[in-house]
């Protein structure tokens, strides 16, 4: 089990400048969430596991723009981090093959950190 220091967290980075709906915005932080915890899983089924026992925490942070957003995917799928990015149909709020959402983990809080500890909260 990860120490407190290095406990197992998802974080969810949302893009500020979209005027989605708090409906729109919600859906597509579900689809982070679940799009990156199967990558996760892929990776390592012990840290999946240990995530889903331990609470499912959470981290839900904005950037200001798409770049940011692609921006981050790159890093994070660089380092092996396992992680998501969501790519929107454009079927309702706004056009198709936006990108509105990124999820990360869950992994170890230390990793996310690396490149989320300057976001700010959504």
């Amino acid at each position: 089990m990860a120490s407190a220091k290095d406990e197992i967290k998802q974080a969810i980075i949302l893009r500020s400048d979209l005027e989605m709906s708090r409906g729109k915005v919600a859906a597509q932080a579900a689809h982070a969430s679940l799009m990156s915890y199967f990558q996760a899983e892929k990776i390592d089924k012990a840290v999946a596991k240990e995530w889903l026992g331990t609470g499912e925490k959470k981290i839900v942070l904005k950037v200001s723009d798409e770049e940011s957003l692609v921006k981050l995917f790159r890093a994070f799928e660089f380092r092996g981090v396992p992680c998501a990015l969501v790519t929107d149909a454009g079927l309702t709020e706004i056009p198709p093959g936006s990108k509105t959402a990124l999820g990360v983990g869950p992994w170890q809080s230390s990793k996310i950190n690396e490149f989320t500890s300057g976001l700010k909260l959504l």
